[in-house]
């Protein structure tokens, strides 16, 4: 199956799933539950919860069992849209062709509308029945923690907040390094790892599937930065960016070959994250 195909058929599963998972847009109070559902299920490609189902998948587990994981680890990612494209951080106008949360809205629903997706994914993560492939609690707890040290202070929002201080100032490779892999690609590393642990994969399979995922938050943010021309692009040119790219992509691939043809799916998406244009 082609790789385009194979993230369709995968993104029309989990926008399934998500729709069950957010409150009806006429449940009270129905501004908030519109304007979550506004921000979830308005496209995108479904990169972070695909990656959680293919993780676990490359370890042999079933993905329909971390299908909550995969939606939870979504439902993260358009909380941090929605409040990255706020008039106080990035000012965005429009996301996916469309108007942003808080212009189609109002500032402050926008605001309240992230702050309940983040808060409806980690009550999907706490869920009992959130993780049906494990019986003891430990690992569902496990999840957690490994996601929340992905997306706090250490993590997503450790990233967003350097983005934010060094966006008047004059960046660096380090700190443009430390923005990419924390910012965006804590939230994509993350994805890999929780997919690949709760799909019951040995330690040394977790691991490679983790540097995996690292290496391609990584990969990921480059090819924006080439795609936008900016950040990492604009600071050591186009071109030895996308030879750096080229670089990330066979390091993933070599993570990736100790689970041999179980990971192809893992394989195929490094080539995508590589070759996409916007």
């Amino acid at each position: 199956m082609k790789i385009e195909k194979y993230l369709l058929i995968r993104a029309k599963k989990i926008e399934k799933a998500l729709d069950i998972f957010l409150p009806k847009a006429t449940d009270y109070p129905p501004r908030l539950h519109q304007a979550m559902r506004y921000a979830v299920m308005s496209g995108g490609k479904r990169i972070r919860p695909i990656l959680v189902l293919a993780a676990c998948e490359a370890v042999g587990g079933d993905a329909k069992a971390v299908m909550p994981a995969a939606c939870a680890l979504e439902l993260i990612h358009n909380y941090s849209l929605v409040h990255d494209d706020l008039p106080c951080m990035d000012d965005d106008n429009l996301r996916r062709g469309r108007p942003t949360c808080h212009k189609k809205f109002d500032e402050e629903t926008a605001i309240l509308a992230g702050d309940a997706l983040l808060t409806l994914a980690f009550k999907i993560l706490a869920s009992p029945n959130g993780f049906y492939s494990f019986k003891d609690a430990f690992h569902q707890l496990d999840a957690l923690r490994m996601i929340a040290e992905a997306v706090g202070a250490q993590g997503m929002i450790g990233g967003q907040t350097v983005d934010i201080e060094f966006q008047k100032k004059e960046l660096d490779l380090p700190t443009i390094e430390y923005i990419n892999t924390h910012k965006s690609g804590a939230l994509i590393a993350v994805s890999t790892r929780i997919g690949a642990y709760l799909g019951g994969g040995t330690s040394s399979q977790v691991r490679s599937i983790f540097e995996y995922g690292k290496t391609l938050g990584l990969l990921f943010q480059i090819v924006d930065d080439i795609i936008d021309q900016e950040g990492y692009a604009t600071l050591i040119g186009v071109s030895e960016a996308k030879r750096q790219a080229q670089t990330l992509l066979l390091r993933a691939k070599e993570k990736l070959r100790p689970l041999g043809l179980k990971a192809a799916a893992l394989d195929s998406i490094a080539d995508f994250v590589l070759t996409r244009r916007h």
